[in-house]
């Protein structure tokens, strides 16, 4: 039984002392994910509005069926920032999209629910970099 042990250690002793050198260990890609993708260009809140004007306010608005199942209102900054019942003050985090409900919701994988807009409707690289960039830059007001 001791020798079995012996093996298993000696054995990992040697694939340790043969490992390719790396590095440390790298950060797992948050700063990459959060930074602007266009530094040299301010997004304002009202191309984000246009966005969600043509995209979104269908149904996220008083009375529409995105408000009523998620309680997310998307026809002003203010009622945006207010959240939904899930996501409250993390829709929208300052500076931090992949952190931000919002921005999670529009991607391939959201933190709950479906991804939006529902259906076959997903936003273009274009969209979904606008909406991305704004929360990167802080998510300013108009």
């Amino acid at each position: 039984m001791i020798r079995g042990w012996l093996v298993v250690t000696l054995a990992t002793g040697c694939i340790d002392a043969i490992a390719p050198e790396v590095g440390p260990l790298q950060s797992s890609g948050e700063a990459t994910c959060n930074a602007d993708t266009d530094p040299g260009t301010i997004v304002p809140y009202a191309d984000v509005q246009q966005l969600f004007d043509d995209r979104c306010t269908r149904c996220h608005r008083p009375g529409g069926e995105g408000v009523q199942d998620s309680g997310l209102d998307l026809t002003s900054y203010d009622v945006l920032l207010a959240g939904g019942t899930r996501s409250v003050a993390t829709i929208a985090i300052p500076g931090e999209p992949c952190a931000s409900v919002l921005f999670q919701k529009l991607t391939e994988a959201p933190p709950f629910g479906a991804r939006m807009p529902r259906g076959d409707r997903n936003l273009s690289t274009a969209e979904l970099q606008l909406v991305h960039d704004w929360i990167s830059e802080g998510a300013l007001a108009p």
